[in-house]
């Protein structure tokens, strides 16, 4: 089906009309997929075939009336729409729903093109009046691990309400890889330091740091919670994290679901992972050194959220908290403790607070007293960090 799209979603929860020519979703729906697809004749069959032969642990195919998988192929100048064609009617037993079309200029990207789908998902899971089904969201040039679907709902079952996959790249001989290896190991160490001095009951380790549109889900009834996926033209999946993290929502972050995505460096949005190996192959050009946060500064962080969260639990049980350890909060943050005070007791969320400290420390002192430091000098001292804490970094190194 082909559609030019002219509808409004401001302030309308609108799934728009463009799968309703779909067959209607199977009572026992559990999870639908949403693949946002532009220009990838070159990828779009292996992702389609990791999706349709989805398992169990045990290597038994799921239930096909469990999931389906939507397919919006947008603004496209190659074969895409017509692969997709020809690979549902090869597999017609698969819950595959392919919906083609041509947006304006200014809807024209993944931002629009996701929410739009996950709109779709939601309505779809909730026909019969049931908010636990999950959406879950991946690309047009990645494909899901085997397990990718089970897991998915298995940490869903457990008490999370939102899941992030983790996403792992083909290896290749580009220059910018290595660039992207020392960003991953760094944000890894990162994740195991955090969980060694914040942990969360939800998320133990092992977890990982990611929460991309690559590989990443949640339940219907926390994406109409937290008002949908943020309207922005890129970087949707960012701001959508921010939107659970704002609101406590319980995020599992398990390396157990994993996907694996291409290395283009010809992206198809602005901003994204592809600008971002385009700029690290920049950096060589040019002999930029990369550079990160000191891992002290993050240990800080780590610290000061743990103690302020005890602070604000504190009080919202007695109404008071221990003030030296909150102004001791204040001071490494460096912070007015006033003004951290009345934001601790203005608050709905622990999560909305903490935002509004890390954008109040973004704009301070902070950034003169931690300047930057070259990655590989970050890596070595977390490194140390997490192995005087007993336990080996072994598994940070994968990209």
């Amino acid at each position: 089906m082909q559609t030019e799209y002219t509808g409004n979603t401001k302030n309308v929860f609108n799934y728009n009309r463009i799968f309703d020519h779909a067959a209607l979703p199977a009572s026992s729906l559990k999870v639908s997929v949403i693949v946002p697809a532009r220009n990838e004749s070159k990828n779009l069959r292996k992702t389609l075939d990791a999706l349709r032969l989805q398992t169990d642990t045990s290597g038994t195919l799921l239930n096909q009336n469990i999931y389906e998988v939507l397919l919006l192929v947008n603004n496209c100048s190659d074969q895409t729409f017509t692969i997709a064609q020809n690979y549902q009617k090869k597999y017609p037993e698969f819950s595959l729903h392919i919906a083609e079309v041509t947006l304006p200029a200014k809807k024209a990207n993944i931002g629009f093109v996701r929410r739009l789908l996950m709109d779709t998902a939601h309505h779809r899971l909730t026909t019969y009046g049931n908010c636990t089904g999950i959406i879950a969201s991946t690309d047009g040039d990645t494909q899901v691990d085997a397990c990718w679907v089970y897991h998915i709902m298995q940490e869903i079952a457990k008490g999370c309400d939102a899941v992030g996959g983790r996403i792992l790249t083909q290896s290749n001989r580009k220059k910018a890889r290595l660039y992207h290896l020392r960003d991953v190991a760094y944000r890894s160490l990162l994740a195991r330091a955090e969980a060694l001095i914040d942990p969360e009951e939800h998320d133990p380790w092992p977890r990982h740091y990611q929460y991309f549109g690559a590989s990443m889900a949640v339940t219907c009834a926390v994406y109409e919670q937290v008002g949908r996926l943020p309207e922005v033209p890129f970087l949707e999946d960012n701001a959508f994290h921010q939107a659970l993290q704002r609101m406590d929502v319980r995020i599992r972050k398990t390396p157990a679901v994993k996907a694996y995505t291409s290395t283009r460096m010809s992206g198809r949005v602005k901003v994204g992972f592809s600008e971002q190996l385009r700029r690290w192959s920049g950096y060589i050009r040019y002999g930029y050194t990369q550079e990160v946060e000191p891992p002290k500064a993050w240990l800080i962080k780590f610290k000061s959220k743990r103690v302020l969260r005890q602070c604000r639990e504190e009080y919202l049980k007695h109404g008071f908290y221990n003030r030296e350890a909150f102004e001791n909060v204040a001071k490494d943050l460096l912070v007015n403790p006033q003004w951290l005070h009345n934001e601790l007791i203005a608050n709905q969320y622990f999560g909305l607070l903490w935002e509004k400290v890390r954008k109040k420390i973004g704009k301070g002192k902070w950034g003169k007293k931690w300047e930057l430091v070259h990655i590989t000098e970050a890596i070595q001292e977390l490194r140390a960090f997490v192995n005087v804490n007993g336990v080996t970094s072994s598994q940070t190194n994968r990209a």
